[in-house]
């Protein structure tokens, strides 16, 4: 499907086939946007991922998501209002479709049309001041008078408090977790007031219970899914601070809230200013900030196959030996990978596509890979 085109959709045979193959071992957005382009389907690449996987070195024949499960997870989605999106379809927000890592289906219900509307992120400390609260209440309100759609994590503290405070005006909570696994549990009520005229969006299967190592996943899409990013209150190694640096590493603009050195929670957003983001104290900041941006037409990649790039069916013994000396614990950028290979781009991709999917490689941003 060529995600540039919004008017077109999925039929329910893709639909089905795009979720078994994200929801298959080892496969995450990065690689069933590879295995699509390469084998022009979903539907071809489950055929050929159990052979992948075991060219890869899988110790274990990997799991497929079978058909049952797909159509069980859709049927138990549509029960309670959930859409199942691929980017380029109505409701799929469209500077998430932006990202490299950008999930291939997205679960989202409430107002869809919520989504089509310029997000502006906030974000901070579950721990917040009196005065954080007060601030991300009064920057929420404003920038949704202005148009503005606020998205946020449905958290503790400066998520809560932005989400409240624009609930009338339409607001996006961003879940951790499956649509019927909120949290927190107390958030079941502000969930509820958000989807009456907003929405929410999560890439986690319906009963996933959301993990720690799911938050900076989550965080991704806040800032995905926003134009920019509004940091109110964020202490040393908080998940704002990551949120922060992957809207930065998106190309997204990048705001921080200064507090009084003496405040713990204000040390992070204190730091985020001395490496360069822009300093905020009003809506208007941030509004005259992002104005040149709401006017660029998104541009969403397609889902094609790149020219030039055959699929390499195996790669030879010794390419395959020699790149796979070339990796190891430290991330290795692909453009250095394929140069010291001394391969063709393809076979670098195959190989690294065959470790991925027996479980072998991570994949970092900047299109970063290591070993596992």
């Amino acid at each position: 499907m060529n995600i540039r085109d919004p008017d077109r959709r999925l039929s329910e045979a893709q639909r089905t086939d795009w979720l078994r193959l994200i929801r298959s071992d080892n496969v995450g957005p990065r690689t069933f946007r590879s295995l699509v382009n390469h084998f022009g389907s979903a539907s071809e690449a489950l055929v050929r991922l159990p052979d992948l996987a075991r060219r890869g070195g899988a110790s274990r024949p990997s799991r497929l998501c079978t058909e049952a499960e797909a159509r069980n997870e859709l049927a138990a989605a549509r029960r309670i209002g959930v859409s199942l999106l691929a980017p380029g379809e109505a409701g799929y927000p469209p500077h998430l479709a932006t990202i490299d890592d950008a999930p291939p289906l997205l679960g989202a219900r409430g107002n869809l049309d919520v989504m089509e509307r310029p997000m502006i992120a906030i974000v901070g400390s579950r721990n917040a001041s009196g005065a954080g609260h007060k601030f991300a209440q009064t920057l929420a309100h404003d920038l949704g008078d202005t148009g503005f759609v606020i998205v946020s994590g449905l958290a503790r503290g400066i998520d809560q408090a932005a989400h409240r405070a624009s609930v009338a005006r339409g607001t996006v909570a961003v879940l951790a977790g499956g649509h019927d696994r909120i949290y927190p549990l107390e958030h079941e009520d502000l969930l509820a007031a958000v989807l009456e005229s907003g929405g929410a969006i999560s890439e986690m299967p319906m009963g996933h219970v959301p993990r720690a190592r799911d938050f900076p996943r989550r965080n991704r899409l806040i800032s995905g899914a926003a134009i920019g990013v509004v940091v109110v209150e964020a202490a040393h190694r908080s998940g704002s601070l990551i949120t922060a640096r992957m809207a930065a590493e998106q190309g997204r603009e990048v705001f921080a809230v200064p507090g009084s050195p003496l405040d713990p929670r204000a040390t992070g957003t204190n730091d985020l200013i001395k490496q360069g983001a822009t300093l905020i104290t009003e809506a208007a900041d941030v509004i005259n900030a992002v104005r040149p941006i709401i006017r660029r037409p998104v541009d969403l990649p397609a889902e094609e196959p790149e020219p030039g790039e055959p699929w390499t069916e195996e790669p030879a013994a010794s390419d395959r030996a020699r790149i796979i000396a070339l990796l190891g614990p430290a991330p290795i950028g692909l453009d250095d990978l394929i140069r010291m290979a001394n391969a063709p781009p393809a076979v670098v991709r195959t190989v690294l596509l065959e470790l991925e999917l027996a479980g072998r490689l991570e994949r970092h941003g900047g299109g970063l890979v290591s070993m596992m």
